[in-house]
């Protein structure tokens, strides 16, 4: 059993929304490793994307340093490592963006926010959960669920009737979870980057990978209440617990938790379409969101990735349109920069599903810089799916049931679908999205499950056009590590 208290990482809160950063990292694990700053866009610099497509990993005993610039995002965000089964042990926090002071906000200012990072826990450190994967075996259903990686109860105190800002993050590799708290609603204001329309719920549903803000107001009696988190999709259903506190409270909380959703597939779908944009907001920028009118673009490509498990060799692996990713010694960015044969076919992958059994490969689809694209994400299994795009953020158009077929599109969202980084695909369904690819480099396409990522449920997007500016794509940075073909020039 690994020690839950080692899991927590700091938070990172960023004043304005372009400061600049530099994260140094020094390796604390036995292997090589890398940390994601997951939905940061990473503006012209996939250098620093910290997967192993565009990043040599930290070698054991080193330190390495990141830095990039939160540039056109506010919100809420996390890290962790994209190494291997790193993300098991840890190593993860909040990573928040505040709006700049000059850009007003659509809502009042809350007194006080908390950031609440949910995560799955395994019993199993992270070496063994990598070597049950290794041996071709499907990770079992997690042994419980943490709030801000702690085993005993977190508490959050407040004052009656003051609004406070709780940014939430499912920070887990594998389960999606409920969030509710006793005796309160949650009124949505943020996703991934995005203003929403300010929808009151009872519950939210928070997918692996994903993060949401919501204004709760202290309006009942003073005392203690419980805020509460349990899986959905799962068998048996886990539930963890935190504490609302009211200043002053002398008084426990009182069971009954409240009541969350467990399966209820069509309830999360439901839920999913009423979190929209806010067309008259501002986000990063002072123009209002609703200015950029993605449903009025003629669409260049259209991208269809089927999911599926298969037996390659006897072994489980998770593959996309028959291919199932493996990771080369040399990183993408650097062969594709550097000109190195032999580490990856462009467009080796076909763009829709096939019926052929699944291969081992390197999968990288090619786009011009600019181009709009639609992908739509086909899960024909019975399980939660859950997909991140790196290097941008992107429309969720639609979601639906069965096999998508150009019909569907119907029935997309074409004014206000949220804009966010990392979206699900329900059991046997689908979900589309459309995106702009206005950021150069190359992008990790990829499963936010990390049993099915760490197994091949990824690929890469090459963002590309030939002018070789600093306007579009920033140089190498001088501390860049080199690895497998790729030699220091």
């Amino acid at each position: 059993m690994h020690d839950s208290s080692l899991i927590y990482g700091l938070h990172i809160f960023s004043p304005e929304y372009c400061a600049k950063y530099f994260l140094s990292l020094s390796s604390f694990f036995e292997d090589h490793f890398a940390i994601l700053r997951n939905g940061i866009k990473q503006r012209r610099t996939s250098w620093q994307d910290g997967v192993l497509g565009t990043n040599c990993p930290i070698p054991p005993g080193s330190s390495w340093t990141y830095k990039f610039q939160t540039k056109d995002q506010i919100g809420t965000y996390n890290y962790f490592p994209s190494t291997a089964m790193h993300r098991a042990a840890g190593g993860f926090g909040g990573f928040n963006i505040a709006s700049r002071s000059v850009i007003s906000i659509p809502y009042p200012i809350p007194v006080a926010e908390f950031t609440l990072l949910i995560s799955d826990w395994y019993k199993a450190g992270h070496q063994a959960l990598k070597q049950n994967l290794d041996q071709g075996k499907a990770l079992p259903v997690p042994d419980a669920l943490l709030i801000n990686g702690l085993s005993k109860v977190a508490s959050f105190t407040g004052e009656k009737g003051k609004t406070y800002k709780f940014r939430i993050s499912n920070v887990g590799i594998s389960t999606s979870i409920n969030f509710r708290i006793q005796g309160h609603t949650l009124t949505l204001v943020e996703v991934e980057g995005s203003h929403t329309m300010q929808e009151v719920y009872e519950s939210l549903d928070v997918h692996v990978g994903q993060s949401v803000t919501v204004l709760v107001k202290l309006n009942c009696a003073v005392k203690d209440y419980f805020i509460v988190a349990s899986s959905r999709f799962t068998k048996p259903i886990f539930t963890t617990t935190a504490l609302l506190r009211y200043a002053g409270s002398n008084t426990p909380p009182s069971l009954p938790l409240p009541i969350g959703p467990t399966y209820h597939v069509h309830w999360s779908m439901k839920q999913a379409r009423t979190i929209r944009l806010n067309l008259t907001a501002n986000a990063a920028r002072p123009n209002p969101q609703g200015s950029f009118h993605y449903g009025t673009i003629n669409v260049v490509k259209t991208f269809v990735f089927a999911n599926t498990a298969e037996k390659i060799n006897g072994k489980l692996r998770y593959a996309v349109n028959g291919i199932s990713y493996v990771d080369p010694s040399t990183p993408l960015k650097l062969a594709d920069w550097y000109n190195i044969p032999g580490v990856f076919s462009l467009n080796s992958m076909k763009t829709t599903p096939v019926n052929t059994p699944a291969v081992l490969g390197t999968s990288v689809v090619g786009t011009e810089l600019h181009d709009f694209v639609e992908i739509v994400f086909q899960n024909n299994e019975n399980t939660i799916q859950s997909w991140h795009l790196s290097g941008t953020s992107f429309y969720v158009a639609g979601y639906g049931d069965n096999v998508w077929n150009p019909s569907m599109r119907k029935r997309y969202n074409l004014l206000d679908a949220v804009s966010r980084h990392t979206v699900q695909v329900y059991p046997t369904a689908w979900t589309a999205i459309y995106v702009s690819l206005d950021n150069k480099g190359m992008w990790n396409l990829r499963s936010a499950i990390w049993p099915r990522r760490y197994l091949g449920q990824q690929l890469y997007v090459r963002v590309w056009n030939n002018e070789r500016s600093l306007f579009t794509e920033t140089d190498p940075p001088p501390n860049i590590l080199f690895c497998g073909l790729a030699k220091r020039p």
